[in-house]
């Protein structure tokens, strides 16, 4: 995506709000500012942007609070950064429970900021594989969803499903080489996630199950592999 995506910043303190807007905008990009998450929501009524930088810590509705309603079935599917000061390795596995497609602890240098934009704005699932003559590379069916890799879109018999970013890309990834066990380590590598990436693929397994399998519980398609990873199996 072009350097002119549209970013929403959303934080309740004025000034690092106003040096985010100036710096994206100085990179190339338009952006959008709020102060607070009801701010934020009166925007998307009438905004759609490309990408939401959302601070965890605010007064009233939080970060995590916001992003987890925004995937809602009601929300919209937003790209979702979010920013605070609190960077443990428990706080960042909230943020990707909440629904959040990267996390980024303050303080921070702006560099690294439009980086992860950049990298979260053109990250796209996966090519599927060339086909062979034991498999095609068409659609993948999960019972009565279907997985279109090309597209990264999955459908059942009404139209496309809801997937946020990092579960599309974890799913085209898994589907790219269905019936193949892939470790945390080749699925974070193949999403180019961060240190935390590998725990932060377990929270993306379990929000992707409740997507695809009637009973996330017993899944049919997407598989524990103990000590090995996972395995997306395809079936009717």
């Amino acid at each position: 995506m072009a350097d002119d995506a549209h970013i929403l910043v959303v934080d309740d303190d004025a000034r690092l709000r106003g040096l985010l807007s100036r710096y994206l905008a100085g990179e190339g990009f338009r952006v959008t500012t709020a102060d607070n998450a009801a701010d934020a929501r009166d925007k998307l009524r009438f905004l759609n942007p490309d990408l939401m930088v959302l601070d965890v810590m605010m007064p009233g509705e939080s970060g995590l609070d916001l992003t987890a309603s925004l995937r809602s079935d009601q929300g919209p599917d937003l790209p979702v950064l979010l920013l605070t000061a609190r960077g443990s390795p428990e706080d960042r596995i909230a943020g990707f429970e909440a629904g959040a497609d990267d996390y980024l602890g303050k303080p921070f240098e702006p560099r690294e900021l439009v980086l992860r934009i950049r990298a979260m704005l053109r990250r796209a699932p996966p090519p599927p594989p060339p086909p062979s003559p034991e498999q095609s590379a068409g659609p993948l069916q999960l019972g009565e969803l279907t997985f279109d890799r090309e597209r990264g879109e999955l459908r059942d018999a009404d139209g496309p499903l809801r997937l946020t970013g990092g579960e599309a890309a974890l799913l085209s990834a898994l589907a790219a080489k269905p019936n193949e066990v892939l470790s945390r380590e080749e699925i974070a590598a193949t999403l180019s996630m961060d240190d935390s990436g590998e725990r932060a693929i377990d929270v993306q397994v379990t929000r992707l199950r409740r997507k695809v399998e009637a009973d996330p519980r017993e899944p049919r398609f997407l598989h524990t592999v103990r000590g090995r990873g996972y395995v997306l199996k395809p079936g009717v």
